[in-house]
């Protein structure tokens, strides 16, 4: 595979006197078909940056990936826009090999570095690691966690950092998957919380999942943080909003749409493809976390 007939055919499109066009195809949420709160947050940031140079953002909603596909193909084909972006991967992924033969430049979110994609690097299992010490730092030895779906590559990260993060600090943990959507991560915190030995912490791949959590947490009579510590991955109005406010393992989405954006800015310009490693999460403690109840 070689960048430059990616860079040429990039370059043509966008022309002389046009300001450059980027395309991003996601799929709605399970629950409500809107867009997970995260993408909310970085389109959000996406747009500012683009708005500072007159470039724009075409948003298509795609219901799977035959359907994303489909959508570059067409974006290609009649020149719509300069650059796309892609987020969501899975194992063997065809996204970039595809992009690449259709010689229209991408920009994936939490890929692997290679030729013919830029790339937006985020330490899914460091992120891990840092969740879990914080809630065994509170004395927490069975810990739960509520995960996205399995087939997405972040998810896999994850889980490939929970078991031996937890190990490292001598504590137990347990796993339900959920599909970031309400029901799911109800009906997971319902299955965790009704175990013989529940845990006392648990940890949402998403803030949909988690508020969904505390509601089954209340309805089941566990008090929270007295009983259970409830931890949310990524920051959002849904975090700060809920009762009590969410505990989270926090990056700043926003920066990362703007830091994106830079990106499709500069494949726009010519740029060869690059890498972007985002800053580490920290852990914002509001009200749904405390120490262990003693036994």
């Amino acid at each position: 595979m070689t960048c430059g007939p990616i860079l040429h055919a990039m370059t043509t499109r966008t022309g002389a006197g046009r300001a450059p066009r980027f395309g991003v195809a996601l799929q709605p949420t399970v629950d409500d078909r809107g867009l997970e709160p995260f993408y909310t947050d970085f389109l959000a940031g996406v747009e500012e940056e683009l708005d500072r140079s007159g470039a724009t953002v075409l948003l298509h909603v795609v219901h799977g990936l035959d359907d994303e596909l489909a959508a570059y193909r067409r974006w290609a084909r009649d020149g719509l826009v300069d650059a796309v972006v892609a987020g969501d991967l899975v194992e063997d992924d065809p996204r970039a090999a595809f992009c690449a033969d259709l010689g229209l430049p991408l920009v994936l979110i939490g890929g692997e570095p290679g030729c013919g994609a830029s790339v937006v690097d985020y330490d899914n299992g460091g992120a891990m690691r840092t969740a879990v010490a914080f809630l065994a730092d509170l004395g927490h030895r069975r810990i739960g966690r509520v995960s996205g779906p399995a087939r997405y590559a972040h998810t896999r990260a994850r889980d490939a950092a929970f078991g031996p993060a937890l190990a490292e600090l001598g504590a137990q943990g347990v796993q339900a998957e959920g599909d970031y959507g309400e029901a799911s991560g109800a009906a997971a915190t319902r299955t965790l919380l009704q175990a013989p030995e529940p845990p006392t912490a648990l940890v949402y791949d998403n803030d949909v999942m988690a508020v969904a959590g505390l509601a089954v947490a209340a309805e089941l009579g566990v008090d929270v943080p007295g009983r259970l510590s409830v931890l949310a991955w990524d920051d959002s109005a849904n975090c700060r909003l809920s009762h009590p406010p969410l505990s989270v393992v926090s990056r700043d989405v926003h920066e990362v749409g703007q830091d994106t954006a830079r990106l499709l800015l500069r494949l726009a310009a010519g740029a060869a493809p690059e890498v972007l490693t985002t800053p580490g999460v920290r852990v914002v403690a509001r009200g749904t976390t405390g120490p262990a109840p003693r036994a």
